[in-house]
């Protein structure tokens, strides 16, 4: 490793170093007994809808490499099983073995970690629909990740992220509010004042509950800067009692004085389980940061399931090559040997896109903006017919 920060580089990345050992270790018997074609496939362990993404490092990683790759976009949502229950394979990999065998670690990290924080962030959105909320997370995890960290809340559904190198990354400007720290070291009404002359319109946002009672705050602020947009209840755990009852009680006070135009941004330690409460007091902006920067990866594994034109897996696996279908009218899902076709309610076409074609890159990057619009339309489905 070279550079004072742990974390591997791109440059580690691309010459394999971060890989585990037992590859590097068995690579010079799979080159001296003359590599084999191979089809390997990518799929999840666990049952589940997710929110996939991650692909376009992947692609980014492999391009110029003696491989061909398709994969479901980033941004779709769908079950990791189809309708019959058979693993439905995200990514297919055709090529050499010894072309990727080395490189097997980075490609399911890069998609393992993405994808177990944009399904974390879409089961917020789904859950905050129609409000908004923007992404917090990135003091939680290594500083080196953050882009990618906010790249996948926003695709799942974050309507922000508070990152600089991520605002850059998703095309956004980075949203933030107010440190308690400017608080404490100006005082509460200088910071007030200065976060509210130098934030744009639409997001003057004052934070009310460093020091006193965050009713007695609210008004405070409502009487001196009464074109404020939000303010923002970030009340410390061990103060904060009933959290949904505080935000009830603030919105109240806020409304009988005729101060309805501002809303209230609630942020600091939110559990998916605590939304609905806290949009029923009166919330309509949520800052979500751990829950969603430390969500669970999504368990993908790589298995070899064709070598040269032979069938062949390990046990636990289907074998041969595959494509994965999509009925267009009722929307169900077959994992199918290669080349077969399928009727259903209607067309059955495949939802696999070719990546890379003999190590040619054959895909436009898409941006993160389309890829969210994508995804929020996936997961607004599930909203309007049934909560995930």
């Amino acid at each position: 490793m070279k550079g004072k920060y742990f974390i591997a580089d791109q440059d580690d990345i691309d010459r394999k170093l971060a890989s585990d050992v037992y590859f590097s270790r068995t690579a010079p018997f799979i080159t001296k007994n003359d590599g084999k074609k191979v089809i390997a496939e990518i799929t999840a362990s666990s049952n589940e809808i997710i929110n996939f993404t991650g692909i376009e490092e992947m692609i980014r990683l492999l391009e110029g490499k003696n491989i061909s790759l398709r994969a479901i976009p980033e941004g779709t949502v769908m079950s990791t099983r189809d309708s019959a229950g058979i693993p439905v394979p995200f990514i297919i990999v055709e090529g050499i073995y010894e072309s990727i065998m080395e490189y097997e670690t980075s490609m399911l990290g890069f998609i393992c970690q993405s994808s177990g924080i944009s399904t974390q962030s879409m089961k917020f959105f789904m859950e905050i629909y129609p409000k908004e909320f923007v992404s917090f997370g990135i003091r939680r995890m290594h500083p080196a990740i953050s882009p990618m960290i906010d790249r996948a809340a926003f695709i799942g559904g974050a309507s922000g992220v508070s990152g600089i190198l991520g605002g850059e990354l998703t095309g956004t400007v980075p949203v933030g509010t107010m440190p308690h720290s400017i608080a404490i070291i100006m005082g509460e009404k200088k910071a007030w004042e200065y976060v509210y002359k130098n934030s744009p319109p639409g997001r003057r946002t004052l934070l009310i509950d460093t020091f006193g009672d965050e009713k007695v705050k609210a008004l405070e602020i409502a009487e001196k800067f009464p074109e404020t947009d939000y303010i923002r209840l970030d009340t410390h755990s061990s103060r904060r009692g009933n959290f949904a009852s505080i935000v009830r009680e603030v919105r109240w006070e806020l409304d009988l004085r005729g101060y309805r135009n501002i809303k209230i941004m609630v942020s600091g330690g939110l559990k998916l389980e605590q939304i609905e409460e806290l949009k029923k007091a009166g919330a309509e902006l949520f800052g979500v940061g751990t829950s969603i920067a430390s969500a669970k990866p999504i368990d993908f594994a790589m298995d070899i399931v064709q070598v040269e034109d032979v069938p062949i897996s390990k046990k636990g696996k289907y074998s041969g090559s595959k494509d994965v279908l999509k009925c267009t009218e009722c929307g169900n899902v077959r994992v199918v040997p290669w080349g077969i076709a399928l009727e259903c309610h209607g067309p059955m076409e495949s939802i696999m896109a070719e990546m890379i074609h003999d190590g040619k890159r054959t895909s436009k990057p898409e941006t993160a903006a389309d890829i969210r619009k994508r995804s929020v339309d996936l997961a607004l489905k599930n909203v309007l017919q049934n909560r995930m």
